[in-house]
C-alpha cells in the first residue's frame, strides 16, 4: 500500500543518499524539487510583511542523465524522498544503486534542448537552488487537493436556483442541462457533477522572496497548489511577467 506523503517524508531521513555534492540545473528553465511545509510572513529590510509559502528543499538526486545518443532526448532524472532498502523493489534499488541510495518515493524528469549542456550533471549529484534569487519569478507545479465527487456549484460555481418559498431542495441543482426536441442531447463537455481536483496544476510567476540556503527553504510569495508535504516542482516562470 503507498504510504502517504508524510511517511514519505519522514522515511527520507533515514535513507538519505551518502553523496552531498551539489550542482544547480542551470540549462533551460532550471528545475528543482522540495515539499510544500506550510505558509508564514516575513519582513523585508522596509518594514514591508510578505505573506509567503515555505518550501522545503530536500535533497533531490540525480539518478539517470538521459542523452541524445543513448535514449533519443536529452534530460534529467532525479529521484527524491529516498525509502528504505525494505521497501524498495529489487529493480528500482538496482537503478537507484548507482546514485547510492536505495530507492525513491518520486521520480521526475526535467527535459533539456538537445542545445544544452549536460556538463556537470551527473549520477548521485544533488541539485540546488543556486539558479533562483530573490526577486524571480517562478511557476510551480504540483497535484491539487482532492476533493472527491462534487456537485456543480462547488465545482463550477453555478450560482444555484432560488431559495424563495416553493423552491423545494432544489437550492442547489445545477438546472436544465440539455435543449428541446433538436438536438435532443446533451453536448460533450457540459459542466456536470463529478471528481474535483487531485489534478496537476501550475501557478506561474509566483515571486521568490527569500532562498535559505543554510535551512534548504525557498520562501514564495504567493499560493502553492496541493496539500501541505505534498511534492511540488520548481522552474522558472515561463511568460517571464513583470
Amino acid at each position: 500500500m503507498e504510504q502517504k506523503p508524510e511517511e514519505q517524508a519522514g522515511a527520507s531521513t533515514a535513507s538519505a543518499p551518502a553523496s552531498t555534492e551539489k550542482v544547480a540545473l542551470t540549462q533551460g528553465r532550471g528545475g528543482l524539487l522540495g515539499v510544500k511545509a506550510g505558509m508564514t510572513q516575513v519582513f523585508d529590510e522596509n518594514g514591508d510583511c510578505f505573506a509567503v509559502t515555505v518550501i522545503d528543499l530536500k535533497q533531490a538526486v540525480i539518478t539517470q542523465v538521459k542523452t541524445k545518443a543513448k535514449n533519443g532526448y536529452q534530460a534529467v532524472q532525479v529521484g527524491f524522498l529516498p525509502k528504505k532498502a525494505k521497501a524498495a523493489t529489487k529493480p528500482e534499488q538496482g537503478h537507484a544503486k548507482a546514485a547510492n541510495a536505495s530507492g525513491f518515493y518520486h521520480y521526475q524528469e526535467f527535459r533539456l534542448a538537445d542545445s544544452d549542456s549536460l556538463d556537470g550533471l551527473s549520477v548521485g549529484k544533488v541539485l540546488s537552488a543556486d539558479f533562483l534569487k530573490p526577486g524571480d519569478l517562478v511557476d510551480l507545479t504540483a497535484m491539487s487537493k482532492g476533493k472527491g465527487f462534487q456537485g456543480g456549484v462547488k465545482r463550477f460555481h453555478y450560482h444555484g436556483n432560488y431559495k424563495t418559498h416553493g423552491a423545494s431542495v432544489s437550492h442547489r441543482q445545477i438546472g436544465s442541462i440539455g435543449n428541446r426536441a433538436d438536438p435532443g442531447r446533451v453536448f460533450p463537455g457540459k459542466p456536470m457533477p463529478g471528481h474535483m481536483g487531485h489534478e496537476q496544476v501550475t501557478v506561474q510567476n509566483v515571486r521568490v522572496i527569500r532562498v535559505d540556503t543554510e535551512n534548504q527553504l525557498l520562501l514564495v510569495n504567493g499560493s502553492v497548489p496541493g496539500p501541505r508535504s505534498g511534492v511540488v516542482t520548481v522552474r522558472r516562470a515561463v511568460k517571464r511577467a513583470e
